[in-house]
């Protein structure tokens, strides 16, 4: 029977799997619901607004971006989306007219998505009630030193993922 190679961090057959103590499982449980959760409300509070919490941060990436544009493969790497996951939200959000495609010249397969006049105007309109929900659903219950270490916390293992990442 053929086997397949092990992947980084993979249990090697017959070995222990090294299991989660029990702090280890408390803080990996409540980051995990914390997740789910706190996106979720996000995403109702950006529903009367016709956005999602994808497409909030699709138009804040362009916005930020040189030209208010980045290729699709690049935006596709900043937030976290698969690249036909990603097409198809583009799809949704030129439908709303909030950004467009452009092709990329002298790459004939590249594509850039950029923000709209439309777009950058319901971004300025949402990101007040946007910024309202994130403080109160998540930055006013963290004291300012456990900011610092959450960010001090996640920025590394971001880092690595981001590496391993690019491997794939």
């Amino acid at each position: 029977m053929p086997t397949e190679p092990l992947t980084e961090g993979a249990v090697a057959a017959g070995s222990q799997p090294r299991w989660l103590s029990d702090d280890e499982q408390r803080a990996w449980r409540a980051y995990i619901s914390l997740a789910k959760m706190l996106m979720r409300q996000l995403d109702r509070d950006l529903q009367p607004f016709g956005l999602s919490t994808n497409d909030y941060e699709i138009l804040v990436e362009l916005t930020e971006a040189p030209g208010n544009r980045l290729r699709m493969t690049e935006l596709a790497d900043v937030t976290a989306q698969s690249r036909s996951r990603l097409s198809h939200q583009i799809t949704r959000m030129e439908a709303k007219g909030l950004v467009r495609r452009v092709a990329c010249d002298g790459d004939k397969r590249g594509t850039f998505a950029v923000i709209t006049p439309r777009g950058l105007a319901t971004l300025e309109r949402v990101a007040p009630s946007h910024v309202e929900s994130v403080r109160r659903n998540f930055i006013d219950h963290i004291g300012h030193d456990d900011l610092a270490v959450l960010t001090e916390a996640y920025e590394p293992v971001m880092a690595r993922i981001r590496m391993t990442r690019g491997r794939d």
